[in-house]
């Protein structure tokens, strides 16, 4: 039996790895084991046992960024930081169900807010503690990481919560998870 929470808001963004500082970059549709044990330990539970991501739609939006350097204006005599805009494709209405295996786990994370990674990517719990059987949750739409390394598995960037080894993952698709607006 796994204790679910719903979460959901407006608008998310999950920064790909690779992405640095690429001037257009989609939102990575899945959560990484890094970003999981990011949320578990801003919600102070033992563990989440699952995940399943959806979202309604991708939006294309700019931001405006600075350079991390300086350069030196002689003539006006200034120091000024160079500026560029992004485009960033956000998830619209993104929803996040956590597994938990302990109801107590549930209730705990059922009273917080969690992000996605950034700190405007606010996205809110349902009141309710859904109770479902795994077969119930496999069924929900949405894509899932499983944190694991086999022959599907593919590289998904590096924990930064375990001396930046190398993570891996399968990804699992199950439903429709884009829904459309």
């Amino acid at each position: 039996m796994y204790y679910v929470i719903r979460y959901s808001g407006s608008f998310g963004f999950i920064k790909p790895w690779t992405a640095v500082r690429d001037s257009k970059t989609f939102s990575q549709q899945f959560l990484t084991p890094s970003i999981i044990e990011g949320i578990r330990q801003k919600l102070e539970v033992t563990s989440i046992t699952r995940h399943k991501l959806k979202y309604s739609s991708i939006n294309t939006q700019l931001e405006r960024t600075q350079t991390s350097g300086w350069e030196k204006k002689t003539k006006s005599k200034e120091m000024v930081r160079g500026l560029s805009i992004l485009e960033r494709g956000v998830m619209i209405e993104p929803q996040l169900y956590l597994a938990f295996e302990h109801l107590k786990d549930a209730e705990k994370a059922g009273k917080q807010h969690i992000c996605l990674c950034r700190n405007e990517d606010v996205l809110l719990p349902d009141a309710e503690v859904l109770q479902m059987e795994e077969s119930e949750f496999n069924n929900l739409p949405g894509f899932e990481l499983h944190f694991e390394e086999n022959e599907n598995s593919f590289l998904v960037g590096f924990n930064r919560f375990d001396a930046a080894k190398p993570m891996y993952g399968w990804l699992e698709i199950t439903g429709k998870p884009v829904l459309g607006l």
